[in-house]
């Protein structure tokens, strides 16, 4: 008894000694929390503030209502947790084994700008975006004939909008209808001007709006005559500004400048409209039906649509199948390219119902 008695103490002396082996090593644990918690962005390195989006190498974008920043690209490194604001911008400039660098400015302040280390798990790249999980039918307003819409904020009122396969979007582009431009042969580019020559008729076509940059004027660049609208198109853009609109001009009698759309049009003769998407400058992309009456040349908007969780992609690789059918190369409205990586691009269709107008 007394042999198994002393077996008993031994075990428990050896027990409590793993106990107080424990009871140390989680309180080295626990120490090593605390002081990893206690950094502040004062420790993190200051670094020159982003003020040209363009020379980012990468954007990141996280669902989290908080992220960790670390001060070394390291899992044991101090870092400290970060609330997510929704105007808060990540920066990404180097690519780890389980982390990005980024920069990032305090209360957006760009000369108070840092370095830190944010797990690759909390981000996702800008690049790498999908319209997964994107709700397609979000709408910031419409106009329906003539009224316009501020409280609806669903597409369901006018149609349907799915995200489709490549293979189907290439499958329906061998469907489309609509007018096709082409090139009007008398007109003609001459010293860095479009002109129109017909018989001894010489007549210079210049922009629809004498706007001038840095640079010297905005250019033109012709894209063909639509002969049902007897009209010839020319898109409008700069060497400075993104943005660029199509301006339709008439010949008959003098150079006349008719109407214009924001994005590349699509123009159904059967049913007088003239169409585009855009990439909307403020939020998400632009869908939009005119009715034009070439005779008097009025125009009637039918229908005015903001969508708010993607852009467009590529305007001109729109097209109508039938009078309610369309398709539209997009991407995620938060994506953009990075050096040597394209940003994903989805396609989507959207039906409208039957006899909306």
């Amino acid at each position: 008894m007394k042999i198994i008695h002393q077996f008993f103490l031994s075990s428990m002396v050896v027990l409590a000694g793993c106990n107080e082996q424990n009871k140390t090593s989680e309180k080295n644990k626990a120490e090593t929390e605390v002081i990893q918690k206690s950094v502040t962005l004062s420790d993190f390195k200051k670094v020159k503030g982003v003020d040209n989006v363009l020379e980012v190498p990468f954007q990141l974008l996280t669902n989290k209502d908080s992220v960790q920043f670390f001060v070394a690209p390291h899992k044991e490194a101090a870092h400290l947790k970060m609330a997510y604001h929704k105007l808060d911008n990540y920066y990404g400039f180097e690519e780890f084994e389980d982390f990005y660098s980024i920069h990032y400015s305090i209360n957006n302040n760009i000369s108070n700008s840092i370095e830190a280390f944010v797990l690759k798990s909390e981000f996702t790249p800008a690049y790498e975006l999908t319209l997964k999980g994107a709700d397609l039918y979000e709408i910031r307003s419409s106009t329906f004939k003539q009224s316009d819409d501020l409280k609806n904020k669903s597409f369901k009122k006018f149609g349907t909008i799915t995200e489709i396969s490549e293979q189907e979007f290439k499958a329906n582009s061998k469907k489309q209808i609509g007018e096709r431009l082409v090139k009007n042969p008398s007109i003609q580019l001459q010293d860095d001007h479009w002109v129109y020559k017909e018989n001894g008729r010489e007549e210079m076509i210049t922009q629809h709006e004498s706007v001038s940059t840095e640079t010297g004027p905005l250019a033109n660049e012709y894209i063909g005559r639509s002969s049902y609208l007897n009209l010839e198109v020319f898109k409008e853009n700069s060497d400075e500004v993104m943005d660029s609109y199509y301006s339709f001009f008439s010949l008959k009698n003098a150079v006349m400048f008719e109407l214009s759309t924001e994005g590349y049009p699509k123009i159904l003769p059967s049913k007088g409209w003239v169409t585009f998407v855009s990439s909307n400058n403020d939020v998400g992309s632009d869908f939009v039906i005119y009715k034009y009456f070439p005779q008097t040349k009025k125009q009637d908007n039918l229908l005015y649509v903001n969508f708010t969780n993607f852009k467009i992609a590529d305007d001109t690789k729109a097209f109508w199948t039938d009078n309610d059918t369309f398709f539209a190369e997009v991407y995620p409205v938060n994506s953009s390219p990075a050096s040597g990586k394209s940003r994903k691009t989805a396609y989507i269709k959207i039906q409208l119902k039957a006899n909306l107008f």
